[in-house]
């Protein structure tokens, strides 16, 4: 697995402090992006918040996510969350250890009282003296939050700077390229009250065992959810439901749960995201479906990634967003003169450099920019290097009006076709999966010589190395127990 060590700088750390007004909480950003380029230490925000309790333990939840490793409960170092600007609204997002809970705290226009905040994209720390102040929260008293540092900070830089140096596994930035890309097509599947969603909640197990292994299915209910144990009509899956436990610190503040899944029920297990409505705030946990598979595996980016029109179009798209905190495919069709359908898969190219992200619970796409070369997914996705080693080879031959094409892979030739608008193909991944990790090497080598790269003139980014294997294998980089980082 590929890591390489990030430096993250802060004037000073993280804390909770309390004044005669309540309490200061400073939240203390290291390098990001904002409208005006990168800045050292950025500054997002400076206001009260309208549910000061609520806000705190919220925070750890994102924060817990980022500490945690779903499949292994050695304690792993803390991961400082990513928080973004977007004008109206402070988004705060972690992954697990695992790769496969994404979190966010959306904290909303009434969550801060009615304040603007600024536009960019930071981390921001958070220590263990930090999680221990905020765990010992209690009552109503107003909480000041400031994010980034005061106005002594930016024009006193001489003072010490916390540095810290962290691992990050480059499989971590497809893991958010592919829970964007699986949230997209997620419908809202049910809607609990409060007290039924804390009943429910505090329902479900809190620690890993090998029964729960696996997926469950629960369905909506005479306004709850009722466990079952297979996939009927209506049903949501609820893989490893474990992985919900840092929702347990909001659940007194809960005023409702939101269930959003993939639309129509599959005998597969699925990928879900699980919303807790707060007082001006939302916190949603996005499940990967099972807790052995990280997002980083899905491949639900691979054919967005293989196309230079895709490349080309997500160039065009980027410029055109501005840190909106919705982003309409509809509007930016309209103002870059392209389809529908090539804006989102240029959005869906902009996400595998963390450039975009997608709300459910909005249903839209939203801005983000990470300070990450836009190649890097791809130069770490083997299934799409092979792919480009196999058309670079002259490996695919297209068959005619409807005929399977043929790929030439190590001693081994394999057909591929299409049914039902996807491609099908005769290997060993395709039979495991059929299709539900996204395409094998071989149909996405067919899919990028349709679209036009020959073996004269492979597609763009194209290069030597991990994937080729034995011909069956589709060096997939399946995420399974792997180690991801949160953004920097």
């Amino acid at each position: 697995m590929t890591r390489t060590m990030q430096a993250l700088a802060y004037t000073r750390p993280s804390a909770l402090e309390s004044g005669a007004d309540g309490a200061l909480l400073g939240l203390e950003t290291s390098g990001g992006l904002t409208p005006a380029g990168a800045q050292a230490h950025p500054a997002f925000f400076s206001g009260f918040l309208s549910s000061p309790q609520a806000a705190a333990r919220a925070l750890l939840a994102v924060a817990d996510v980022a500490a945690a490793r779903y499949t292994d409960p050695t304690p792993r170092p803390l991961l400082d969350p990513v928080v973004t600007g977007n004008g109206d609204r402070l988004r705060f997002e972690s992954f697990s250890g695992c790769c496969g809970v994404y979190a966010r705290l959306d904290v909303l226009r009434d969550g801060l009282e009615g304040r603007e905040t600024g536009h960019g994209t930071t981390n921001v720390d958070v220590n263990n003296p930090l999680r221990e102040a905020l765990s010992r929260m209690t009552g109503d008293s107003p909480l000041h939050l400031r994010v980034g540092p005061g106005e002594m900070e930016v024009t006193t830089l001489e003072g010490p700077v916390v540095e810290k140096k962290v691992p990050l596994p480059d499989r971590w930035l497809r893991g958010f390229a592919e829970a964007q890309v699986a949230t997209a097509d997620f419908d809202l599947r049910a809607e609990l009250p409060g007290p039924e969603a804390v009943r429910f909640l505090r329902s479900l197990p809190r620690s890993f065992g090998r029964a729960s292994r696996g997926a469950t299915w629960v369905v909506p209910a005479g306004g709850t959810l009722r466990p079952t144990t297979r996939p009927v009509p209506g049903a949501v899956c609820l893989p490893g439901p474990e992985r919900l436990t840092a929702l347990h610190r909001v659940l007194r503040h809960a005023t409702a749960l939101r269930v959003y899944g993939p639309a129509g029920t599959g005998a597969a297990p699925a990928p879900g995201a699980w919303e807790v409505v707060l007082p001006g705030m939302r916190l949603t946990l996005t499940l990967s479906p099972d807790t052995t598979r990280g997002f980083s595996g899905e491949g639900g980016v691979l054919e967005a990634l293989a196309t230079e029109e895709a490349e080309q179009d997500a160039e065009l798209i980027s410029v055109l967003l501005a840190w909106e905190p919705e982003i309409d495919p509809s509007e930016l069709a309209d103002r870059s003169g392209l389809p529908v359908a090539r804006v989102r898969a240029a959005l869906v190219r902009l996400g595998t450099a963390g450039r975009v992200g997608y709300d459910v619970a909005d249903a839209a796409y939203f801005h983000r920019e990470l300070p990450y070369d836009a190649r890097r997914a791809e130069k770490h996705n083997p299934r799409l290097l092979s792919a480009r080693e196999l058309v670079a080879a002259g490996a695919v031959t297209l068959g005619g009006d409807g005929d399977a094409a043929t790929v030439v892979s190590g001693p081994q030739v394999y057909r591929v076709g299409e049914r039902g608008g996807r491609l099908w193909c005769t290997c060993v991944w395709w039979a495991e999966h059929q299709g539900g990790r996204g395409p094998c090497k071989h149909a996405l080598a067919v899919h990028m010589v349709r679209r036009g790269a020959t073996a004269a003139a492979p597609a763009a980014g194209s290069g030597s190395g991990s994937g080729s294997g034995n011909g069956n294998g589709n060096g997939n980089g399946n995420g399974n127990n792997g180690t991801a980082g949160v953004a920097r």
